[in-house]
């Protein structure tokens, strides 16, 4: 399974940003695909998941309310919308997989099998 995520950039404070990530060789049924993201010095921290069975979604607090995650079955890819950026959110943005159900709980590096490429986001005040 390979992972390409893309649709990083610079926004100012206020602003948006969509990520998207294709997966590719998946064949397992049970699949769900997520967004973590990691600052320098810090831990690679959960964002959002998705089922992609239901599209159940899980979010961190951080994010609920200015981060959306959706799939679209079709074409293996995962986006994640980002309003109301501030600058915390500065990251490195990584989009996983992993080949199981989406639980009620924030999602560790460890759960996830699958991983990708990090794409830069940088949110100026």
């Amino acid at each position: 399974v390979q992972l390409q995520a893309s649709g990083g950039g610079l926004v100012q404070a206020g602003g948006s940003l969509r990520l998207s990530c294709a997966a590719s060789g998946r064949t397992a049924s049970r699949w769900m695909m997520g967004w973590f993201r990691q600052v320098p010095g810090q831990e690679r921290e959960f964002v959002a998941a998705i089922s992609w069975s239901n599209a159940a979604t899980q979010y961190a607090d951080s994010v609920k309310g200015r981060f959306t995650i959706s799939r679209d079955n079709a074409k293996n890819t995962v986006y994640l919308q980002m309003n109301s950026l501030k600058p915390e959110d500065t990251a490195v943005y990584y989009c996983a997989a992993d080949e199981s159900y989406l639980a009620s709980r924030v999602y560790a590096r460890s759960n996830m099998k699958y991983w990708g490429k990090g794409t830069q986001v940088t949110v100026s005040s």
